[in-house]
């Protein structure tokens, strides 16, 4: 690709730079710049200390790799499914990594257990979809999305009688989580890494995903190995889900507007598409994030509100397009 065309990453880096900042500076006490240039210079008091290292800067970085790890899952199925209404919440995948995590908190499991049971309800989820989906001819991209919006809504179902069954004492941190919550996310490391190495592993198969996109007959025909790359894009989808769901609980939109919205700006690109994801989606949850906790401060809201209250008219908009 020539080097101009990633000149927009670089536009997007910058634009997450000075997300990641202004949060950094904006909530119910803030801070100047010069503030936080001393705290860089570890110069700073130890308020400001304590509200960038301790408590800002964390959620921020978890915000960030959540946001990114859901675009890179809604591009990922939206390639897979060509459709620009596909992405991990509306395909219930966000449903059942919500349930595999709930499940696990419900039993006194902690740390990679919950992650690891997210996983599953998102792999479980994501197969129970295409099977459901698959007729006499296969599945289609429409069959797909259907399906997924009723599996969805019976996770809905599901959660709601976990929630009806769990304890008293448990059941505010369980709904406040369940509308994604920031509030607890301290350990950023993982979502990130795990955000880097997806899109370091799925830039070179760029090609192949461009292909893919047209269609599996078609990519069949120009050499690519359909079904193993089909099966890669559930798994990697239903990860990235799991890992976004157990940081942040489930938070919807996220990957349905960002890619498409680049996708309008950027084209068709994977190569280019799925980085930017990953930047874009982290700018628009920073952003999200940093409203939530200033619209009504010292309250808070949960995360979840902003973004379908920017979701639910994308998604009715492009529903409308694509009558």
């Amino acid at each position: 690709m020539p080097l101009r065309r990633w000149t927009p990453l670089g536009l997007l880096a910058l634009m997450a730079v000075a997300a990641l900042l202004f949060s950094l500076t904006v909530g119910s006490a803030s801070l100047s710049m010069a503030q936080l240039w001393g705290v860089v210079q570890g110069q700073g008091d130890t308020l400001a200390r304590t509200l960038v290292v301790e408590l800002r800067l964390p959620r921020a970085l978890s915000a960030f790799a959540v946001g990114g790890l859901l675009a890179v899952a809604g591009a990922l199925m939206q390639v897979l499914l060509r459709n620009p209404l596909a992405d991990p919440y509306v395909l219930g995948l966000s449903g059942g990594a919500s349930i595999g995590a709930l499940a696990a908190m419900l039993a006194g499991l902690g740390g990679l257990l919950v992650s690891g049971s997210a996983f599953v309800g998102a792999l479980v989820s994501t197969l129970l979809v295409f099977g459901l989906a698959h007729g006499r001819g296969g599945w289609t991209p429409s069959r797909l999305l259907l399906t997924g919006v009723v599996v969805a809504a019976g996770w809905g179902a599901v959660i709601t009688l976990m929630l009806a069954l769990s304890p008293a004492e448990r059941l505010p941190g369980m709904l406040y989580w369940l509308m994604g919550d920031l509030s607890y996310s301290r350990t950023p490391w993982p979502p990130l890494l795990l955000l880097l190495l997806t899109c370091l592993v799925l830039v070179p198969l760029g090609r192949s995903l461009n292909v893919l996109a047209r269609g599996p007959q078609q990519a069949a025909a120009l050499g690519v190995d359909v079904r193993p790359l089909e099966w890669s894009i559930y798994i990697a989808a239903s990860l990235l889900t799991a890992a976004a769901v157990t940081s942040a609980g489930s938070i919807g939109f996220v990957g349905l507007i960002v890619p498409h919205m680049l996708r309008l700006v950027l084209g068709n690109d994977q190569r280019l598409i799925l980085p930017a994801c990953a930047l874009a989606g982290g700018t628009l949850l920073v952003l999200a994030d940093t409203l939530a906790r200033t619209l009504i401060a010292p309250e808070q809201l949960p995360v979840g509100v902003i973004t379908a209250l920017l979701g639910v008219p994308t998604f009715l908009f492009l529903l409308y397009r694509s009558r």
